[in-house]
């Protein structure tokens, strides 16, 4: 079911919003070579309790951490460990947090130390494209007016878009509806309605959109072993341009 939501509510999730926009920042600050991906779960789990936060990820359908972190050609949901990032690896954080029971959800990727003009370009491509999508994201818009441009926009610079994951909706329940897709046709799917709160996540790989996931259960992986970045935000659907609580 899809929920409009109260100013209350919305107020709310402003709130978790701004603690996932700031540990974000926070761990961009710690990011280097020879830091282990715990290293950084553990920061960001005392950065949102500290914060007056609750990590949405921690048990989320069993999930046993607080961040996922992505490294090269992992997709999404990668499980923090004693693993080190080298230099020229990117990394993509997933950070969700929960204030008086309503979510946000974020994610960037990352630079560690000097990576290829490759992954630069699909950093920034990645990045693009999200704000490519919420040009139309606003109240009477459909779904698939924000998925087809997404897509374009990632084709347009010869990377691809995965089909198996999409962005949804997010508020009591961190996952929502509709489905909010990062490829499809323009003009069709949910219809926007204003104070409608997504969570617009385009996953962008290098080379084929096809992924699978690993032993883990958890991690999703490029199907080629090339590489992948991840850019979320979650938003409010207005009568104009969205508002982006999670910068």
């Amino acid at each position: 079911m899809i929920t409009i939501k109260s100013e209350a509510e919305l107020d709310s999730m402003r709130c978790a919003g701004k603690i996932v926009a700031n540990v974000l920042k926070e761990l961009e600050k710690i990011i280097r070579p020879g830091i282990t991906t715990k290293e950084l779960d553990e920061f960001a789990e005392e950065y949102i309790i500290k914060n007056g936060g609750i990590p949405s990820f921690k048990g989320l359908y069993g999930y046993p951490a607080s961040i996922c972190t992505s490294v090269n050609d992992e997709v999404v949901h990668g499980i923090p460990s004693m693993r080190r990032l080298e230099s020229g690896d990117i990394i993509s954080i997933d950070v969700g947090v929960c204030v008086d029971g309503l979510h946000a959800d974020a994610a960037r990727t990352f630079a560690v130390g000097e990576i290829s003009e490759t992954a630069k370009l699909l950093i920034k491509t990645t990045e693009e494209s999200f704000f490519e999508g919420i040009k139309n994201a606003v109240a009477g818009k459909r779904v698939g007016d924000i998925s087809n441009s997404i897509q374009r926009y990632v084709e347009s610079r010869g990377f691809s878009v995965v089909r198996d994951l999409v962005g949804h909706g997010i508020g009591r329940k961190f996952h929502e509806s509709p489905q909010v897709p990062n490829f499809g046709k323009a003009g069709v799917g949910i219809r926007l309605i204003k104070n409608m709160t997504l969570a617009i996540e385009p996953m962008v790989n290098e080379g084929t959109f096809r992924v699978y996931t690993a032993e883990d259960g958890w991690t999703v992986k490029t199907l080629d072993g090339k590489l992948s970045a991840h850019y979320e935000n979650t938003i409010v659907i207005t009568e104009g341009l969205p508002e982006i609580i999670t910068l």
